[in-house]
């Protein structure tokens, strides 16, 4: 339980962060790149989703599948968005799963609007090179980060 604890909480040193990084081909422009295109596709999904009452408005109630139209439309709109700037991602993929599953659980399946509104959060925290990291957050930003190198076509 205490390595449990430790990996997700024990910041690593700043050496062993480079290190990280330099092993597992992490460029910094990339990283950036990669924050752009999550926090985008975020932004997307909040701005387009009508499913929760906000500040009164209308509720309406979407089933598992309009909630995955509504994400598909949104991860189509951002792949042809950076398509406009000359990065070309591939439209489905690892990357792709990826994201439906964190989206799923983390917004159109949650019902505690304070996570959802955190997400944006989440992404600035994780792909920020100035703070620390855990072994944790190395593994998500490498996970992330590979699937969507692997899958942008230069």
């Amino acid at each position: 339980m205490e390595n449990f604890f430790n990996y997700i909480t024990k910041p690593m040193n700043q050496e062993d962060v480079d290190i990280w990084f330099r092993v597992n081909n992490i460029i910094p422009e990339k990283m950036e790149l990669y924050y752009d295109f999550s926090f985008s596709l975020y932004q997307l999904i909040i701005e387009t989703y009508l499913g929760d009452d906000n500040n009164g408005e209308t509720k309406l109630l979407l089933n598992d599948e309009d909630k995955k139209k509504h994400f598909e439309w949104c991860w189509d709109q951002t792949i042809k968005n950076f398509k406009k700037e000359e990065i070309v991602f591939n439209k489905k993929g690892e990357h792709y799963e990826y994201f439906l599953n964190f989206f799923t659980d983390i917004f159109y399946n949650q019902n505690e609007i304070k996570i959802k509104n955190s997400i944006g959060t989440f992404f600035k925290d994780l792909f920020d090179r100035n703070k620390s990291f855990t072994k944790s957050d190395l593994d998500m930003i490498s996970a992330i980060y590979k699937s969507l190198d692997k899958n942008m076509n230069l």
